[in-house]
């Protein structure tokens, strides 16, 4: 049964990380009459759903009491101000990174912004071993050096990028690359401090990321 439930939850996840790339490179060149949405908007919406849904999750686990929650959130947050701020280096990164995705999606086309991003899987596991004394196998080592060789051919130019020069100039692919290399140094830096802050503490994950919220809906406002 758990094993079923691990597929399941991963090809939920890549359904959902496919899905959202799509629909945000969609959105973001989308040619309609109007002004385009501010991708700022959008980031400032997501934080506010994603501390909804923490909040929720929070209440759930109180036993659906509003009670518990009052002081579940006061106890672990307004009382333990030290904890809090150690999430307010995570959630800046986060912030500019959800703003660059944006900036990224919006100069380069659906497939190049989802292999490139992938890098992040290797700035993942550098600051892992940095930053937490991992170790990493041959085999690990290997799949890293696969990836960045496949990130390369990607942005190797190609015939049917002739096509598509109307639309993405050089400079503007330029930004886009820029914008989701550094993406993809800081997801790996906040990511992995983020592990680090969650092994240290017995907090819940829900508080935590209620916590990174309420750093982040600022600079993002």
């Amino acid at each position: 049964m758990s094993t079923n439930l691990k597929y399941l939850s991963l090809g939920i996840l890549v359904f959902q990380t496919t899905s959202l790339v799509l629909t945000m490179r969609y959105s973001r060149t989308l040619k309609e009459e109007g002004p385009r949405y501010l991708s700022s908007t959008a980031v400032v919406v997501a934080e506010l759903l994603k501390i909804m849904a923490c909040i929720l999750l929070v209440y759930k686990d109180s036993k659906c009491s509003l009670r518990a929650l009052n002081r579940i959130l006061h106890d672990e947050i307004l009382n333990k101000p030290m904890e809090t701020l150690k999430l307010a280096i995570p959630s800046g990164i986060y912030t500019l990174q959800n703003n660059l995705l944006y900036v990224a999606l919006s100069n380069l086309d659906a497939a190049t912004y989802q292999v490139t991003y992938q890098l992040k899987i290797l700035t993942t596991a550098l600051f892992s071993v940095s930053m937490l004394s991992k170790k990493l196998g041959v085999y690990q080592w290997l799949s890293l050096v696969i990836l960045m060789t496949g990130v390369a051919f990607v942005q190797w130019p190609s015939d049917s990028q002739e096509l598509d020069s109307k639309e993405l100039s050089a400079g503007s692919q330029f930004v886009g690359l820029m914008a989701v290399l550094t993406a993809c140094f800081s997801s790996g830096f906040a990511g992995v401090y983020f592990e680090k802050i969650l092994k240290e503490t017995k907090q819940s994950v829900w508080i935590r990321n209620i916590q990174l919220v309420s750093f982040s809906l600022e600079p993002s406002l």
